[in-house]
């Protein structure tokens, strides 16, 4: 029973870690990105962790990946337009009421 408590709070832990360094490194945009990517990639282990235990389809975890490949895609196209406008990807540089 142990070992399933600890089995089932590692990806927790690592959410934990990922919120951490979310808070962080609140400069830069791109560094931000990159910890919401891993913060999905620790969810996506508690899913298919879940769905092992329980012998459940595992397409759910599919359109997981799905969400998070757009959710990606979204925040490089973003940082992109940022680069491209102000000249790099710096919180400071940047106001949402100069749009």
């Amino acid at each position: 029973m142990n070992m399933l408590i600890l089995y089932f709070s590692l990806p927790i832990f690592l959410f934990m870690i990922g919120v951490m360094v979310f808070v962080s490194y609140r400069k830069h945009l791109l560094s931000m990105l990159l910890s919401l990517e891993y913060m999905v990639l620790s969810l996506f282990l508690a899913l298919c962790m879940y769905l092992f235990y329980f012998n459940n389809e595992l397409y759910f975890s599919m359109v997981f990946l799905t969400f998070s490949v757009c959710e990606g895609a979204l925040g490089l196209s973003i940082l992109v337009s940022m680069v491209r406008t102000h000249g790099n990807d710096y919180f400071q540089s940047f106001s949402i009421l100069q749009c």
